[in-house]
């Protein structure tokens, strides 16, 4: 039977976000680029810095989605898992076999709920915010395959991660960005602890930006609030 707010306080932060180190020869290829043209941006400890007029002191900068589109087209990111999230370039480290199942369990269950008139995607991009450009491990949005044959989707219908050491994050910094994009319903499958975490009434104000917030244990059911008449099995979304 699921339970409101499952996460109160949060969990404890393990590895989090890991921004993207860069090199001073990446440095110097980003200026030859033109990127950061008449800004006055430094390399410090690996991270990019600018100055900002209502800061003491130097800033992180905040990459847009153009910026990092034309650093993938540059292929400063080949064989890499990056992503962007509110103007930082993040560094994803190696997919270990659980979370990877975990995102195959996820897809083929979504897949069955949602046949058609719908896209269920797997780590591909969504285009939230002119600073973020994130590939959750699942999304549902509507329409088929070609209506994106030109653009990413802006939002989508379901959003599913897979958490391990993620779990501070996707339970915060996700959650307010795709309750800031109108996702209405955001699940977190919870591999450590053996849940699912559902968050649902997307405001986007808050440190995890919903009003809803409700777990299922692994003998609980389920249903997308896109797909209400559907049944999800917690155990088979789990690895």
């Amino acid at each position: 039977m699921a339970t409101a707010n499952p996460i109160t306080p949060p969990p404890t932060r393990r590895r989090g976000l890991l921004s993207r180190a860069w090199t001073a020869a990446e440095f110097a290829d980003i200026h030859r680029l033109g990127l950061f043209a008449g800004r006055a941006v430094s390399l410090t400890g690996g991270m990019i810095v600018e100055q900002h007029p209502r800061a003491a002191g130097p800033v992180p900068v905040a990459f847009t989605r153009a910026e990092y589109r034309a650093l993938w087209d540059a292929q400063f990111f080949r064989n890499q898992r990056v992503q962007l999230v509110r103007g930082v370039i993040v560094q994803e480290p190696p997919m270990n076999p659980p979370h990877a199942t975990g995102v195959r369990k996820a897809t083929k269950v979504l897949e069955r709920v949602f046949p058609t008139d719908h896209d269920v995607r797997a780590q591909l991009p969504l285009n939230l915010a002119p600073i973020s450009e994130t590939h959750p491990d699942v999304a549902v949005v509507a329409g088929s395959v070609d209506d994106y044959a030109t653009a990413h989707p802006a939002t989508a219908l379901l959003v599913v991660e897979v958490a391990d050491d993620s779990l501070f994050d996707d339970t915060t910094v996700k959650a307010e960005l795709y309750a800031t994009a109108g996702v209405p319903d955001y699940w977190v499958i919870d591999i450590t602890n053996r849940r699912l975490l559902v968050f649902r009434d997307p405001a986007p104000l808050g440190v995890t930006a919903y009003r809803t917030h409700l777990t299922f244990g692994p003998a609980d059911t389920v249903a997308p609030l896109a797909a209400p008449g559907a049944s999800v099995k917690v155990a088979d979304l789990l690895p």
